[in-house]
């Protein structure tokens, strides 16, 4: 899965932006101001996304290219690795599961988010 797909995916969300806080090899895509997605374009290329802390367990479990998320709270991210050439991370998971996890991940933040951000979020077009 290219990471092209992953950007136009997010942007498509309500209320996403994109930015560049931690330099231009990590995009970051927020809903209301709330981290959902991490891009990292250096190889091996992975993306962090937010996961259900039962959910985030059964998927590393499940694949080789899912580990707790690097740099962020182990129990409820996790890294997903998008480059298959590295033999680490071998397994080749579905475009149409990745796009899933990624929808799930900005459903988890939304979830979270205060009413008043949740009301302004309904109100964008």
């Amino acid at each position: 899965m290219d990471l092209e797909t992953i950007r136009e995916h997010c942007l498509k969300k309500k209320g996403v932006t994109e930015s560049l806080p931690f330099g231009e090899d990590s995009p970051v895509y927020k809903v209301m101001g709330k981290i959902f997605l991490i891009a990292s374009i250096e190889p091996p290329v992975s993306i962090n996304i937010k996961c259900d802390p039962e959910t985030a367990v059964e998927l590393r479990e499940r694949y080789n290219s899912v580990i707790p998320g690097y740099h962020m709270n182990k129990l409820h991210w996790n890294t997903v690795y998008l480059d298959n050439t590295n033999s680490d991370f071998n397994d080749s998971i579905p475009e149409e599961l990745i796009l899933k996890w990624i929808d799930d991940s900005y459903r988890l933040v939304v979830e979270g988010l205060r009413k008043s951000e949740k009301d302004a979020l309904q109100k964008l077009q």
